[in-house]
């Protein structure tokens, strides 16, 4: 039967979701929304009149893990901007790298966070200081979220102990302190060619312009960029609502690997660093030096400015579910394991198949994680055939699994709407960004495992 192909429903919502996003120009969560359906219309795996609670099923399970976070985000970006606080860091990463060269400042700092914090989160993080870094140059918007998108996709998809590396690790039985050795010595170089390098040639031709996001309008963003230091707030407390989740979310991560889930204290980090908490706490932090600030004690005013930050944040969150279903539901129509089984069969080179059965995932349903996970286990029975260790299977589906991230990405999503930019703005960025990471991944890949086989 035709339609038991799973190609029909990837077809399908492909076509639609371009038609409906790009030609029709609808909304973008009621287009990817409409998307959805049609593909669970055309899936065999989902009767008929079960489509529509399929849909808001999973729309609802994208919405468990990005509900709460994004919300305290669209506050922390907000109130750290509109406090000063965004500006205040910005200043202190300049005093270290200069004017001419923040971008490195950006590029180090989520390199960084995102090997114990997810890509999410950090973007989450980041971007106010990117926009307010933009607000105060003029310059390098492009290139600044370009290295922001470069340093948390490496680490996040390559380094232990994020929980996706850290379970391809045991899938292959590669230790995790070689793990982490190697993803990190080939992450940095991907990212400095997709951040820095390819950054620097998109802004020669093109800079984005600062919109309003998150609350917070290019005006406001350029009025603080021409506050006076001490009229900002210091520096340790503009800092905290950023160091204290990464520390929360990184001890969680770091205690369960040393003292494993049932210590008490593995309990509490836990409770500490779930991104549902530690961004609440985070928010609260932002909250209240925005309160401090700017807010001269009235209560009532402070009370209306987290409500408007909140409606952004409900924006975002419709949004980002939207494109977590529409890739939840060409999960469920199979897609990505059809082609990837195909792609095995054909006898490609163990590595290559490996990147490429990844990268085919990852394009199909949308998700990095389930990508390379997905592909790790495929693989994993084949490792034996390799002549060199299978760490280098591991990073081959890491580099697969960042491939081309578009509309069924709730990533793109992220990226999108946190930032500030457009759809075309987020293809130029975001996902050229992880393209060229991940080829260029793939031919470091190759090479490492002839020059330094390490078995």
């Amino acid at each position: 039967m035709v339609l038991s192909n799973p190609l029909i429903p990837f077809v399908v919502g492909l076509v639609l979701a371009v038609v409906l996003l790009v030609w029709v120009k609808l909304p973008a969560f009621v287009g990817l929304i409409i998307a959805a359906m049609a593909i669970g219309i055309v899936t065999p795996q989902i009767a008929f009149d079960a489509v529509p609670a399929q849909v808001a099923e999973s729309f609802g399970d994208v919405m468990v893990s990005i509900g709460i976070p994004i919300l305290m985000a669209a506050i922390i970006g907000k109130t750290l901007m509109d406090s000063g606080a965004a500006e205040r860091i910005v200043r202190a990463f300049r005093s270290l790298t200069g004017e001419d060269q923040s971008e490195w400042a950006l590029m180090g700092s989520s390199y960084v966070l995102s090997i114990p914090v997810f890509f999410d989160n950090v973007f989450f993080l980041l971007a106010p200081l990117g926009r307010s870094m933009k607000a105060r140059t003029g310059v390098k918007f492009s290139l600044y979220i370009s290295v922001l998108c470069a340093g948390a996709l490496a680490t996040h998809m390559l380094v232990p102990p994020t929980p996706g590396p850290l379970a391809m690790s045991a899938e292959l039985d590669v230790d995790v302190g070689l793990a982490l050795l190697v993803g990190v010595g080939l992450a940095l170089p991907t990212s400095l060619l997709g951040g820095i390098v390819y950054g620097r040639f998109l802004h020669s031709r093109e800079d984005f312009p600062l919109r309003e996001a998150m609350g917070s309008s290019p005006e406001s963003l350029k009025e603080k960029a021409e506050t006076p230091v001490d009229q900002l707030p210091g520096l340790f407390e503009s800092s905290l609502p950023i160091a204290v989740p990464v520390v929360f979310i990184a001890s969680a991560t770091i205690t369960d690997a040393l003292l494993g889930e049932d210590a008490f204290v593995a309990d509490l980090a836990a409770f500490l660093g779930d991104p549902n908490f530690a961004l609440t706490a985070a928010a609260m932090l932002s909250a209240f030096t925005f309160f401090r600030m700017e807010m001269d004690g009235d209560r009532s005013l402070f009370s209306d400015e987290l409500t408007e930050s909140i409606k952004s944040g409900g924006n975002i969150i419709a949004i980002t579910a939207a494109g977590g279903t529409f890739g939840a539901m060409l999960e469920i129509a199979g897609v990505g394991q059809y082609i990837a089984d195909g792609l095995v069969e054909f006898g490609l080179p163990l590595l290559f198949a490996g990147w490429l059965v990844a990268a085919v995932i990852r394009v199909a349903q949308g998700s990095g994680t389930v990508a390379i996970l997905t592909g790790a286990a495929m693989m994993a029975p084949l490792t034996g055939d390799l002549n060199a260790h299978p760490v280098y299977m591991m990073m081959a589906v890491g580099f697969g699994g960042m491939i081309a991230p578009w509309y069924n990405d709730s990533g793109f999503w992220t990226v999108s709407k946190i930032a500030g930019i457009t759809q075309a703005e987020t293809f130029k960025t975001y996902s050229a960004v992880a393209t060229i990471m991940s080829v260029s991944g793939l031919l470091l890949v190759l090479v490492a495992s002839i020059v330094m086989p390490l078995t």
